[in-house]
């Protein structure tokens, strides 16, 4: 039984990463030119309307998120709970 779980553990391990080395350079100047990474991130037009749609969500009055919970958007629901829940505890305290 000892066998089965040491063999279990080894194939669980994480592969080791392989480090890569950076070409260096040294100029006619004796100075020595390394390399370094540059990242460009490009969002999605799907990424920016869901972060447009975050911005809009998090602007909007409790009267907005009240309508719409009436009519059925059910993040909206859930907010509305989370606040009700809020104004009880703030309620309870306070008296």
């Amino acid at each position: 039984m000892t066998g089965a779980i040491s063999a279990t553990t080894k194939s669980m391990q994480a592969p080791t990463p392989v480090a890569k080395q950076a070409e260096v350079k040294q100029g006619d100047d004796g100075h020595i030119a390394v390399p370094t990474a540059s990242t460009k991130v490009t969002i999605s037009a799907a990424g920016q309307s869901a972060s447009q749609a975050a911005s809009q969500e998090a602007a909007e009055t409790p009267a907005q998120s009240a309508q719409e919970a009436q009519h059925g958007d059910r993040q909206a629901q859930k907010l509305v709970a989370r606040q009700a829940a809020t104004q009880a505890l703030f309620n309870a305290v306070k008296s």
